[in-house]
């Protein structure tokens, strides 16, 4: 089974082992009584599901839609938190949602819900953060923090820095995918790279992926997991509903709680322990890529250089640093070579247009 050796969150509901994964799962809003329970009864029976998510306020992007239920739905979650019913471990039920707004975090104390998350749209106004940071100081809460809607870094690492300032539980960051101009094929691309940056600044922040938000379409969810912990995410916060066809929020990205067993048993087999048999066997094209990272840097140095010289022929002859052109042909040239070589041409456009952008910036300076 996987092991998650950083994953230290002390919420009672949030609890890892060594031999196996937790999950936070739950329908997208909580529609009504009847659905909270089916879809609770049947998280309930996983092992692996720490903590069942539910969302109570759903604000839409635009009016009209289901905004969800409010303090009715806090009000059916304590309810059953009181009841008989366990989790497969034998720990009482226990509930998360989302706040975005002060009141709601006094809302969710007052019904016994200490686990909440701050979504995407709040964590990009660090002004609705910080009022909601004054409701949760002093309290026991568990707050999770998604990442900004907007592929800012800091923002999301400022925002869980305010969470940390004021909680006395643990803090974890959720990676949900950022919306960019061109999401290449999911709801919100994933951008990794941002979420290993935010890892850079916070090393000790578990991280948890999730993936029905990345995805926007549950045939996508199973390879961003598989994606998430091979780069050893801490675990994930997924959206299951009994009958996801039917949701009144989000239903094309959530699954079954059948579904949800059957992804588990799925990703059981990959082994995120590096341990020295790994390390072995890595440690020969580690070495491979250092050399070649090495050489790459040389070769821009080079590069970098020869852009030194054209800025002195440019300025004798008084010609402009930027000859659009020549860029073009340059891009087209290099784009072309990407397929050859197998390579992603969105990933060779965006970095020749960085090495562009600095061999300007060397020009326009000389």
């Amino acid at each position: 089974m996987l092991i998650f050796s950083n994953f230290a969150i002390y919420s009672e509901c949030l609890m890892t082992s060594k031999n196996k994964l937790n999950i936070i799962a739950g329908p997208c809003s909580v529609e009504s009584q009847e659905q909270l329970l089916t879809s609770t009864q049947a998280l309930c029976s996983l092992p692996q599901v720490g903590l069942i998510r539910a969302g109570v306020w759903k604000p839409r992007s635009r009016p009209g839609g289901f905004e969800g239920l409010g303090e009715q739905a806090l009000i059916w979650m304590q309810e059953l938190q009181n009841s008989d019913l366990r989790m497969s471990d034998g720990r009482p039920v226990r509930f998360c949602c989302e706040i975005a707004r002060p009141e709601h975090v006094d809302l969710c104390l007052r019904h016994n819900i200490k686990n909440a998350w701050i979504g995407a749209r709040t964590t990009t106004n660090p002004f609705m953060v910080e009022e909601i940071c004054k409701a949760l100081r002093g309290t026991s809460m568990t707050v999770m923090v998604k990442n900004p809607i907007c592929p800012d870094v800091k923002l999301w690492v400022g925002a869980i820095e305010r969470i940390q300032k004021v909680c006395k539980e643990q803090v974890v960051a959720i990676h949900r995918g950022f919306y960019t101009y061109d999401n290449h094929g999911f709801r919100n691309a994933p951008l990794w790279d941002i979420a290993l940056d935010m890892r850079r600044h916070l090393a000790e922040t578990p991280i948890f992926c999730d993936p029905s938000h990345m995805a926007g379409n549950r045939l996508l969810i199973e390879p961003l997991v598989h994606m998430a912990l091979q780069l050893a995410y801490d675990g994930l916060f997924i959206e299951v509903h009994h009958a996801p066809d039917q949701a009144l929020t989000d239903a094309q990205q959530q699954i079954t709680p059948r579904e949800l067993l059957q992804l588990l048993q799925n990703i059981e087999g990959i082994n995120t322990n590096t341990g020295d048999t790994l390390d072995n066997a890595l440690a020969m094209l580690r070495q491979q890529i250092d050399n070649i990272d090495h050489d790459l840097l040389h070769l821009l140095a080079q590069r970098m250089t020869i852009s030194r010289q054209i800025a002195q022929v440019k300025y004798q002859h008084e010609a402009s640093a930027y000859q659009p052109t020549r860029w073009q042909q340059v891009l087209d040239n290099r784009l072309q070579q990407a397929s050859n070589e197998g390579l992603d041409q969105h990933f060779v456009k965006e970095l020749m247009e960085k090495i562009h952008a600095e061999s300007l910036r060397i020009q326009i300076e000389k």
